[in-house]
């Protein structure tokens, strides 16, 4: 019987759809897993949480899962319940107790005092985050140190696409074949449309807003469009990751100059809403700099629109011929002009739609726990 540990404190954050980044690719593989009853005769998951066990994750239950929360006893100096007490004490001394093979990290980051064998997920957007992106000095400092400790310690190394496993072998300085790629996955059942769904006339942005994302930039170019398209509006679902917050400033800030009501901006809505907003959307914006993946351009086009990307080696791989791109994703007016093509375009649209099932059928998520289930299986045996 092969243990195999999994960090999962991500689970804890939120709830649905706020279950974004991390949390939702955790909760995704752990799902696949739960509905594959074989593996019940050869797996023992040992799911780690730092404060909580989530009651709303049914499949949790599944006797093929242990869940534990990670906390060491109060009688002890290191009680308090940090992240970095859960992360690199609690946590790697939770799997030495528990005999676990190998254990998964997705966070980008191995714990200092782990000891046993572990597979860590890496990507060349962590990289940028901690040497151009505007989070705080603490989380960069953190996530340069632990994600290098995990290109140097780590057993096993995987990332998400090709193109990523290019960045990753250069930026950690990593043979790439040692690499793995498990790409993520896509619910079609959650997002495909069951009716011909009556597109609105928005455009729609979903994920957390960091700065390489161009929210910003995305909603400038939107007010250059918004004169010449009087009943077209823009919807951002995500929570404001500039260091400061600048979104509900520069919102206001625009419809000042554009008049009222022309964009709704959320930091989080339900799985239903969101997939009402996905399938109705006339077009899909996420124009991001650095993404190992990225699965809102999927999602969406799972759910019947079309997604405008930043040009990049990722985004060709993953989309093909099913998106359209923007050349230059800093400046406005390269997100403009390029909006302004896509919303022009309502045959080319269609096609894209059409070349874009072949993609999605392509990244589910079976294939990405098959490809895990791999790599279990191929580092507890090293």
């Amino acid at each position: 019987m092969k243990r195999i540990g999994l960090d999962c404190h991500k689970l804890e954050d939120a709830q649905g759809n706020e279950r974004a980044g991390i949390g939702r690719h955790v909760f995704n593989l752990l799902e696949e897993i739960s509905h594959r009853p074989e593996l019940a005769g050869e797996y023992k998951f040992y799911l780690y949480f730092k404060g909580r066990i989530p009651e709303d994750i049914p499949f949790l239950k599944n006797s093929i899962f242990i869940c534990q929360v990670a906390r060491l006893p109060k009688f002890l100096p290191f009680f308090r319940p940090s992240f970095n007490i859960f992360f690199h004490i609690a946590l790697p001394f939770f799997v030495w107790r528990d005999k676990v093979d190998v254990t998964f990290f997705a966070g980008f980051m191995l714990p200092a005092f782990f000891i046993g064998k572990s597979i860590v997920l890496l990507t060349n957007d962590i990289y940028y985050e901690y040497t151009q992106g505007s989070l705080p000095l603490r989380y960069r400092l953190g996530y340069k140190l632990f994600s290098n400790w995990a290109a140097k310690r780590a057993t096993q190394i995987v990332t998400q696409t090709e193109a990523s496993r290019e960045e990753v072998s250069l930026f950690f300085n990593l043979p790439k074949l040692e690499i793995a790629v498990a790409p993520l996955g896509v619910n079609l059942k959650d997002f495909q449309p069951t009716t011909t769904e009556t597109k609105e006339n928005f455009i729609l942005y979903v994920g957390q807003a960091f700065p390489r994302r161009h929210l910003k930039e995305t909603l400038l170019a939107f007010e250059a469009l918004a004169p010449l398209h009087p009943n077209l509006n823009f919807v951002a679902i995500g929570f404001d990751k500039y260091n400061p917050p600048i979104i509900g400033y520069l919102i206001r800030q625009i419809e000042k100059r554009i008049g009222p009501n022309r964009i709704a901006w959320h930091p989080s809505v339900s799985d239903k809403q969101l997939k009402n907003l996905y399938q109705k959307a006339t077009l899909f914006a996420y124009i991001s700099s650095s993404e190992a993946m990225g699965l809102p351009p999927l999602e969406a086009l799972a759910s019947g629109t079309v997604p405008l990307v930043a040009d990049t080696p990722t985004t060709r791989e993953i989309f093909e011929n099913s998106a359209f791109f923007v050349s230059n994703p800093i400046t406005p007016q390269s997100i403009r002009q390029a909006l302004e093509r896509a919303l022009a375009e309502p045959q080319k649209r269609t096609e894209k739609l059409k070349i874009g099932q072949g993609r999605v059928n392509y990244y589910t998520w079976k294939r990405h726990a098959d490809i895990m289930l791999k790599l279990f299986e191929k580092n507890a045996n090293a």
